[in-house]
């Protein structure tokens, strides 16, 4: 019965910290109640208190005996939580009260890579003096505080875990993840899955998937490698213009980048283009970027990934056609004034005006293969009909035909596009062409349960020559 009574005293003093009940802390206080008596999951009093960031009370239990380093099943201490908090005040009371600075998790996280995560530089600051070691890694994917701090944005601790001497070349570590073909996708081969790596990120690499352009300028005054690579080749500039950062992009272009590493299969380019960054595609050009760099891998992805990619059918693509094929007409202008080859081709022979005008994709996916439920946006005509025009402007042949002996008239009818399907009329188009099959685009435009907008491209078709 003693200790039942015991046992309620102490739930009443974790319950009047978690209410806020400060008079009635103060009494159970002064009763001298066991102010470490943990919960069943091993939080105690000082754990509450540091979780709330309720300096007052964790005062009160400092002074009654509580232990600073008290931890719960999962090895989490006050510490971690003021941490969790970016407190920097509670951080600074705990160690006075010889918290251990180099707490860990039970799986090996350090309460200076939670304070390097959240950001507070205080806490950090006071975390470090308190012999925090700072290139300590956790034992699953071998990171350290700075990785942490890159990969969040907190230039500020990136910079404090510098001076405190955070090694610069440390890597995460290399693992191998099962990846999809689109081979296996459309037939569900999964013989046909293979295995790349992953991981192996520096403090740079990180800075540079996160888009901080202040973490990778420190990262590269420390002597970071401004062309370090993943393991599959990807620089740290290709992984920015990737992740859409142009700002880290252009940052490590004025260090030195290499704006022609095609260690992936694409370079810097391809993804500038794919995230419609046209000032990093000025930027690449200025340092020399190749205008026709043909992509010769596609990017791995996970099955149903919703993730921007450079997938396998893509290839040989340069960037010109990207542009067209993202209808992205300025990038298109600005990479031909480079030199570009605006008559460049794909390996079943679409031209930039075929990739502009459309090969009819799946109804819930954008011209980068992003699902609309993911932030996709299907192309209106309105968004089309100028890139054809650049198309068109820039030297590409309106009755070019590709392996299937389909011409962009075809494909304008096939998506019925009346204007664009006007455009390319008035530049030449010739509304007889027939395809392998020998179709025309008419025949396209009023092929059986013809939808209500390739009607209307039909009689178009009719009132511009073609015939039945």
């Amino acid at each position: 019965m003693a200790s039942g009574s015991i046992a309620a005293a102490d739930a009443r003093l974790i319950e009047a910290i978690r209410g806020r009940n400060a008079a009635a802390v103060k009494t159970l206080l002064g009763a001298r109640i066991d102010v470490n008596a943990p919960q069943a999951d091993g939080a105690t009093a000082l754990h509450w208190a540091a979780h709330l960031d309720d300096l007052t009370t964790a005062d009160l239990l400092l002074r009654a005996g509580a232990r600073a380093n008290a931890a719960n099943d999962l090895g989490v201490t006050p510490l971690y939580l003021a941490c969790t908090n970016r407190s920097a005040a509670m951080v600074e009371r705990l160690l006075t009260a010889r918290a251990d600075a180099n707490a860990a998790l039970m799986n090996g996280e350090t309460v200076l890579m939670n304070c390097a995560r959240t950001g507070d530089v205080r806490a950090v600051k006071v975390l470090l003096a308190a012999g925090a070691r700072v290139n300590v890694k956790e034992p699953t994917h071998d990171q350290t505080p700075l990785m942490w701090a890159a990969a969040e944005g907190h230039s500020d601790v990136v910079g404090l875990l510098l001076e405190a001497g955070a090694d610069i070349k440390a890597r995460s570590r290399v693992y191998t993840q099962t990846v999809t073909s689109e081979v296996t996708q459309r037939a569900g081969r999964e013989e046909l899955n293979y295995s790349v790596p992953r991981g192996g990120m520096t403090p740079l690499l990180f800075a540079a998937r996160s888009g901080d352009v202040e973490s990778a300028r420190r990262l590269a005054a420390a002597g970071a490698d401004v062309n370090e690579t993943l393991p599959d080749g990807t620089s740290a500039l290709t992984l920015a213009a990737h992740s859409g950062h142009g700002g880290v992009g252009m940052l490590l272009l004025e260090k030195g980048a290499d704006p022609n590493a095609l260690g992936p299969g694409y370079a810097a380019m391809h993804a500038a283009v794919l995230r419609s960054d046209a000032a990093l595609v000025k930027a690449l050009l200025a340092r020399g970027a190749d205008p026709n760099a043909k992509m010769t891998k596609g990017t791995p992805m996970r099955r149903t990934s919703q993730d921007y990619d450079l997938p396998a059918a893509l290839i040989p693509a340069t960037p010109y056609l990207l542009a067209a094929k993202f209808l992205e007409p300025e990038l298109m202008r600005l990479l031909a004034a480079a030199g570009a080859d605006t008559r460049a081709l794909m390996r079943d022979g679409a031209t930039p005006l075929m990739l502009a005008t459309g090969i009819v994709v799946a109804a819930n996916l954008d011209r980068r293969g992003v699902s609309v439920l993911d932030g996709g946006i299907r192309e209106t005509e309105n968004l089309v009909l100028p890139a054809v025009e650049a198309a068109l402007t820039l030297g590409s042949d309106v009755n070019a035909v590709n392996e299937a002996g389909e011409t962009a008239l075809h494909m304008a009818a096939a998506s019925g596009y009346d204007r664009v399907v006007k455009l390319l009329v008035e530049h030449g188009a010739r509304v007889d062409a027939k395809n392998r099959r020998g179709v025309t685009p008419l025949g396209i435009a009023t092929a059986r349960q013809t939808p209500p907008e390739r009607a209307s491209t039909a009689d178009l078709l009719r009132q511009l020559g073609a015939v039945e």
